[in-house]
């Protein structure tokens, strides 16, 4: 949400909103199926088992590179707007 108030505040587009909202909305979406899949995870598999380790560790492999994206889309809508701020 402070996202989105800082990119209005700082007069963004509004197609560049709506990327920031839909990105936003893709890791928090990612990290809940990373979660269920760990939990599906643990129900099967109690104790410790390479595979179940593989699982997980994709899981959040694949929240943690769908983060990185969001990083970048960020540093691309915001980086135009901080700058005239400061030139």
């Amino acid at each position: 949400m402070f996202i989105v108030l800082l990119a209005i505040s700082l007069d963004v587009g509004l197609l560049q909103i709506g990327m920031l909202v839909i990105v936003i909305g893709g890791v928090i979406t990612l990290e809940m199926v990373n979660t269920a899949i760990e939990r599906v995870v643990d129900l099967v598999s109690p104790t410790y088992h390479p595979l179940a380790k593989t699982a997980k560790d994709v899981a959040a492999a694949a929240v943690l590179i769908y983060s990185m994206i969001a990083v970048i889309v960020g540093i691309i809508v915001f980086y135009e707007p901080v700058m005239n701020l400061f030139l």
